[in-house]
């Protein structure tokens, strides 16, 4: 059976750090950065990346749309 590998990319200049997506991501794959972008917000971004599935919940809920998400199959 195939695995579905995924990842996420933020848009870390338009991210206002408000951490929906994090609370929203069912394996824990999004953690907000220590750096700040321009506009002096923590950014999200994949913590643990080999978590993810690309189930695109933390985009659906991203309030600002910023976050895209790609799936590739993983033949086992």
């Amino acid at each position: 059976m195939a695995k579905v590998k995924g990842a996420i990319v933020v848009d870390i200049e338009k991210c206002k750090g408000c951490e929906v997506c994090v609370g929203a991501c069912p394996t824990e794959v999004i953690g907000m950065a220590k750096e700040v972008n321009g506009k002096g917000y923590h950014y999200a971004q994949m913590a643990n990346p080999d978590a993810c599935i690309g189930c695109a919940n933390c985009a659906i809920v991203c309030p600002d749309g910023v976050i895209t998400v790609y799936r590739a199959k993983q033949i086992a």
